[in-house]
């Protein structure tokens, strides 16, 4: 039988992933990039190691991922690389100390956690999502904090709280939510449901109104080729317990992504106007393609798992 469009995505993008490592390693010289977007290549790499579901008995394509990772977190220096970016020096911190691979010498991690700034782990002046944000990873980092639980954040949660915009005028298409709206509403819910390992609490009313929200952006997207998007609502509707293979929108959101893979795997930048130009400097290409690409295999990886919830 030959691979599924969605088989593809995952075997594609994880292969484009390894065979460009060099440029994750913010130590590399081959990256010309600040040290901010360097971390933070690195961090999404961390995520994708952390959250991407292993194949059974087959080898692991994430291997060699795994290897940087457990080398970068280990490296004094790369948190240090934090400090460039003041406005994100925190997040970076607690993500960094959040996704430490297991047996590791996480000395750097305990150092990092201590340089937080005051204040970042308490609820003021942050919105439901952020606050859901800041939970999620200050739990897996074993921290304490004041974020009240997921139970009292679900219903100003986006999921919830959010409400598609109606049309201009009849008959003239609308986006349901704003680019940055539908990216609170697909992180709420990969933090809420861990990636689709855990239940993300809701039910009824609730649970319709965020599937039927999730379904309308992703009709939008897949009629806009926002491809980053597409790839984490495919996601984001597993999460919401649906089988996106059998959702019409989860399924044009796949044949979609599929369309726009690029032959070496990539999916060449969060959308068709946001694409490398043809011909792009490695780097260059790296730094467009790269977040899309990943994106695209960990909601490849995940979906095409069994689900593990209790």
């Amino acid at each position: 039988m030959p691979p599924s469009a969605l088989e593809r995505l995952a075997a594609g993008t994880l292969d484009w992933l390894v065979g460009n490592l060099d440029h994750f390693d913010p130590f590399r010289a081959t990256v010309p990039s600040t040290h901010h977007a360097r971390a933070k290549a690195a961090l999404e790499l961390g995520l994708l190691c952390h959250r991407a579901e292993r194949p059974g008995d087959a080898p692991d394509p994430l291997a060699p991922a795994t290897a940087l990772v457990r080398k970068l977190w280990q490296d004094p220096d790369f948190p240090r690389l934090f400090e460039d970016s003041p406005a994100y020096a925190s997040t970076y911190r607690l993500v960094y100390a959040a996704l430490a691979p297991d047996g590791i010498d996480a000395t750097p991690c305990r150092q990092a956690l201590a340089a937080l700034d005051p204040g970042f782990l308490s609820p003021e002046g942050k919105s439901p999502y952020l606050r859901a944000e800041v939970r999620y990873y200050a739990d897996k980092a074993g921290l304490r904090h004041g974020i009240e639980p997921y139970a009292e954040l679900l219903p100003r949660s986006p999921l919830v709280a959010f409400r598609a915009a109606a049309p201009a005028a009849p008959g003239v298409p609308t986006a349901p939510l704003t680019v940055p709206q539908a990216y609170a509403l697909t992180h709420t819910a990969f933090y809420l449901g861990d990636f689709g390992r855990v239940d993300p609490g809701l039910s009824g009313a609730d649970l319709d109104h965020a599937r039927s929200l999730t379904h309308a952006m992703l009709g939008h997207c897949v009629a806009e080729d926002l491809w980053d998007l597409a790839a984490e609502l495919v996601l984001t509707q597993f999460v919401l317990g649906e089988d996106p293979l059998r959702t019409p929108s989860g399924a044009a959101a796949v044949e979609c992504l599929a369309r726009a893979q690029r032959p070496d795997g990539a999916l060449p930048g969060r959308s068709p106007a946001r694409a490398a130009e043809p011909g792009a400097p490695a780097g260059a290409f790296f730094r467009s393609a790269y977040h899309t690409t990943l994106v695209t295999a960990l909601m490849a990886s995940v979906v095409t798992s069994p689900r593990r919830l209790p």
